[in-house]
């Protein structure tokens, strides 16, 4: 059920980016008098199509992991005299850098359009307060400590843990200072430090866990929410509202000790001491043993915990007027543009390992996870990957938009279109370089699993 849920996510995710990338081509193709023949959702044999009074054919197509606009050109084949106005090829390279440039202006736009709205609705953020600092980490090092709340790193505003992990995440791989602006106790003021070049892991980076912050977050007991039919916890005779004092007479401080010696005991038996209305009581309980995605066998015991309230005191409520909220959508996807082309560049330099790139599986899996999150977080998930989508179809590289910007650009200035010869060197180039790093990106997410 759940791989389901993981590819309908992905063909929803692809499907909304895909169809307005082309959007945009097809409607700067349409007011510059191009004739577009098809417009596909996905590639392949279309699973059902229908035409307008144009003659554009829209189709949607089996495999979900693109789409294009197919549009009247003498390069793939004899166009009729009284059409040759309306092809492609016959437009200036203005307008054609114009209609290639729309797909990714397109996903730009969106992404605007997208965190405009977040501002406008609301959105409540838990305030970026300082849990627990690792010793002898960077975190550590530029003078960050328990209880501190971050408002700005950088100069750069900070409002949520999402804003921390994009600014630190910026920051990877690079000697020189980072300045934090923060508070403690009512009191403002900054910390700063070297960065000392730190590195994320190649597998699964945590930009905070490995920046060495550990995240506030409430006392959360060891009292049971749920309980699944035909559990080890239901066999046990637990039940909703017990609260868990000790395990094998250690005693229990919380949920997360709690679940840390439950995952630690598959198929062993565990001795609990547990208050229920008002008095204690003594439960054995024989944790299943589960194995995971990566191979590790856990216990498993079917039971969830209470559900905790955030204090008032640690919640951020934003939200802007409309006019007030275009400022902050465009600084939004300012950082996201930002972010994308610092992670390309570390890449290119080797600051940040070529392993962090991902493939349509992790897409799937972030996809579904944001779809199961909530509006706010599905809403957040598509911008940013809107803006990626936008950015990459922008580089140089042949059989991108950006690789045929570069082609009209220099057909404007030469007064002449570059070779067929060329052409065609620089396709099997930009088919290489395209298919290799889908396939590295796939190599990655097959790793992750």
């Amino acid at each position: 059920m759940q791989i389901i849920q993981t590819v309908l996510a992905l063909a929803l995710t692809l499907g909304i980016l895909v169809t307005l990338h082309e959007y945009g081509h097809f409607w700067v193709a349409r007011r510059c008098g191009v004739k577009v023949l098809r417009f596909s959702v996905g590639f392949g044999k279309p699973l059902f199509s229908w035409f307008d009074r144009h003659g554009t054919e829209f189709a949607i197509a089996a495999i979900p992991l693109g789409g294009y606009v197919k549009m009247l050109d003498e390069r793939e084949g004899p166009v009729p005299e009284e059409l040759r106005d309306q092809a492609f090829t016959s437009k200036p390279p203005s307008q054609r850098i114009a209609i290639a440039a729309a797909g990714p202006v397109a996903n730009f736009m969106f992404a605007i359009f997208a965190y405009w709205l977040l501002s406008v609705v609301g959105v409540t953020h838990i305030a970026p307060i300082v849990g627990d600092v690792a010793d002898k980490s960077v975190a550590r090092q530029v003078g960050l400590q328990e209880g501190m709340e971050i408002h700005a790193i950088d100069g750069h505003r900070i409002s949520s843990w999402r804003d921390v992990n994009m600014r630190i995440l910026e920051r990877a791989g690079e000697q020189g200072v980072i300045t934090l602006a923060v508070s403690s106790g009512g009191a403002r003021g900054t910390v700063s430090g070297e960065l000392g070049g730190w590195r994320l892991s190649e597998d699964t980076p945590d930009p905070l866990a490995e920046f060495g912050i550990t995240p506030w977050r409430p006392d959360v007991p060891a009292v049971l929410g749920q309980i699944s039919d035909g559990g080890r916890a239901q066999a046990a005779g637990l039940r909703t509202g017990d609260r868990i004092l000790a395990v094998n007479e250690q005693p229990v401080a919380n949920w997360f000790e709690l679940v840390d010696f439950i995952r630690n005991a598959p198929g062993q038996t565990l001795a609990l001491v547990i208050q229920r209305a008002g008095s204690e009581q003594s439960v054995q309980i024989t944790p299943e043993a589960k194995k995971q995605d990566n191979g590790q066998i856990i216990g498993f015991v079917g039971a969830g915990v209470e559900t905790v309230s955030w204090p008032e005191h640690v919640l951020r409520d934003v939200r802007y007027g409309p006019l007030a909220a275009i400022p902050v959508a465009l600084d939004e996807t300012w950082a996201d543009t930002r972010l994308t082309l610092v992670a390309i560049k570390k890449m290119v330099t080797g600051l940040l390992s070529p392993s962090n790139l991902s493939g349509p599986i992790t897409i799937a899996r972030v996809a579904e996870a944001s779809v199961s999150s909530g509006f706010e977080g599905f809403i957040r998930f598509l911008a940013y990957l809107s803006v990626s989508l936008g950015i990459l179809n922008l580089l140089p590289v042949p059989v991108l938009d950006g690789g045929h910007i570069v082609y009209y650009t220099i057909e404007a200035i030469r007064k002449k279109p570059l070779s067929d010869e060329v052409q065609a060197i620089g396709l099997r180039i930009g088919m290489a370089m395209i298919l290799t790093l889908m396939v590295f990106a796939l190599y990655n997410d097959l790793m992750r699993l």
